[in-house]
């Protein structure tokens, strides 16, 4: 029996986050470090995974498949294509950073205070996350996926109400109350969706009488499994409702600039870079596989959702005075560009969107991970508190900066690559809807620069004169994830040669082929 590879990477940080929370509260530093050196190992896994996954070879690779709950016909299936090696190769790479991020974001505070943090439940907490985001990108059972699709809700809670962020304007009782709200909202709006999928769940077995996704795809293939249009349609919705939940996609988006805003930087990384992906994941894997016609048939109507999330969350990220809820409006405008790649049918969109997946994740991690730093160091998360730190912190706002030009796509880093396919793939199909995305881009340019002035130009102010630079730890965290950027931005293949092979299955499984040119090219 050969080594279970997948399943470790998964077990690995649960593990890890069991013999974390047993350290005693008095070794608070022994739990920081056995929780990071837990992350590299799952590191260590997880480039195993991607060394040994073929792009070229069968389409879910490393497979392990036992009976779990046989009355049920639920299955311990799991197994990766390019798109779940791509994310999970992403998700095992950041955690690292975002624990060191977050290295003495749950220390004690000060004597007397009301609120207490264990140390050790912090980092216990983001371990755990990162088990349940990893084994959800490797299942292969649509009832295995949801268990770890709504499990992970539990953990995110508490790190969102329980851990959070220490920069508020109006003391701590409104701090904790708010804190609160964006726990219990995070919390009720996936919860909801989640709900929602779970009847829908149930529906798939009743008419295909499995959860494994190889058996419906062999009973679709062999013709004995045929759904209703009325059933597909109904079913591709309840899926896709919590995966748009999750993503997040506008109208169902407001749960994430609460739980952003209210989260440490490496918390709101940990949601945005790591756990929203696997709503356009699951949109990929499940939605596009499991119900090709309706997902043919809604494609009009997500398409206009995605265009009115890049804009939408462009414009209001353009008016925002908390850093934070900044980079949480840019964020939804992103998985508007990413959505719309999904569901524009093409290979370059689809391509696009998953690169975008992966590229979103570091430039976000940048932006975020800076601006707690940031935010650390004055106390304020309000735009209007700062300016002048180029000055006084050159090497801070340097970063600052690239993760900004980062976020607005500049060509040369690397969500320019993913965000120019996704748009060219949606163009080739859907015109009218690509020329009004390209207004994302814009207000990209204008929400970064802008922010960018207010914070590190003009004169410095009195508050932040004394504001010291990066130091080695935070230098540590940022500095491979710039290289990164950069590397990926000049250089993609090493991402697109990965995930290309499961696009073509992904268009192969909805029937799609990629629309001829109007003009042929000269041979």
């Amino acid at each position: 029996m050969s080594f279970p590879l997948l399943t470790a990477t998964a077990v690995l940080p649960a593990l890890g986050a069991v013999a974390t929370a047993a350290v005693p509260a008095a070794r608070r530093t022994a739990a920081k470090w056995l929780a990071l050196v837990a992350s590299l190992a799952t590191l260590a896994l997880a480039v195993t995974v991607l060394v040994r996954f073929d792009p070229g070879g069968a389409r879910y690779q490393l497979t392990e498949s036992h009976s779990w709950i046989a009355s049920f016909g639920v299955r311990y299936e799991l197994g990766v294509d390019g798109i779940g090696v791509a994310l999970i190769g992403l998700t095992a790479l950041l955690i690292p950073f975002v624990i060191l991020a977050g290295w003495h974001d749950a220390d004690p505070l000060e004597t007397g205070s009301r609120r207490w943090r264990p140390t050790q439940g912090f980092f216990a907490l983001i371990l755990a996350v990162e088990a349940m985001v990893i084994i959800s990108f490797e299942a292969t059972d649509v009832f295995l996926f949801y268990i770890f699709f709504e499990a992970m809700l539990i953990p995110l809670y508490f790190l969102i109400g329980g851990f959070g962020d220490r920069a508020h304007e109006h003391g701590e009782e409104t701090a904790s109350t708010q804190r609160s709200y964006a726990a219990v909202k995070f919390l009720l709006y996936n919860l909801t969706g989640g709900l929602i999928m779970l009847a829908a769940v149930i529906g798939l077995y009743a008419v295909a009488g499995s959860f494994s996704l190889s058996e419906i795809a062999q009973a679709r293939a062999s013709g004995s499994l045929h759904m209703a249009t009325s059933t597909e349609r109904w079913l591709f919705l309840g899926f896709f409702f919590a995966f748009a939940v999750k993503a997040p996609l506008w109208p169902l988006h407001t749960w994430l600039p609460n739980a952003m805003q209210e989260s440490t930087a490496p918390v709101a990384v940990l949601i945005t870079a790591v756990v929203d992906k696997v709503g356009t994941f699951a949109m990929l894997r499940f939605c596009l596989q499991l119900f090709p016609e309706a997902s043919k048939w809604a494609t009009p109507a997500i398409l206009v959702l995605a265009v009115i999330s890049i804009i939408y969350g462009a414009l209001l990220a353009v008016g925002q005075r908390d850093i934070k809820r900044l980079i949480a409006y840019a964020s939804i405008s992103h998985f508007g560009f990413i959505i719309m790649g999904i569901f524009a049918m093409t290979s370059q969109g689809q391509s696009g969107a998953t690169l975008y997946m992966v590229n979103h994740g570091l430039s976000t991690a940048v932006l975020m991970l800076i601006a707690g730093f940031l935010i650390s160091r004055r106390g304020s998360r309000l735009i209007s508190d700062f300016g002048g730190v180029q000055k006084v912190a050159p090497v801070l706002a340097g970063t600052f900066l690239i993760g900004g030009l980062a976020t607005l796509s500049l060509p040369g880093l690397a969500p320019f690559v993913s965000e120019f396919l996704v748009l060219v793939g949606t163009f080739t199909r859907y015109p009218a809807i690509g020329i009004v995305a390209t207004l994302g881009i814009v207000l990209a340019a204008l929400y970064t620069l802008v922010l960018y002035q207010r914070t590190m130009t003009g004169p410095v102010k009195p508050e932040v004169s004394a504001m010291p630079d990066l130091r080695v730890r935070e230098l540590v965290v940022v500095a491979p994830l710039v290289v990164l950027l950069i590397f990926l931005g000049v250089y993609p293949k090493p991402v697109t040669d990965i995930v290309n092979p499961a696009v073509k299955q992904t268009m192969s499984d909805v029937h799609k082929t990629d629309p001829k040119p109007a003009v042929e090219a000269a041979k």
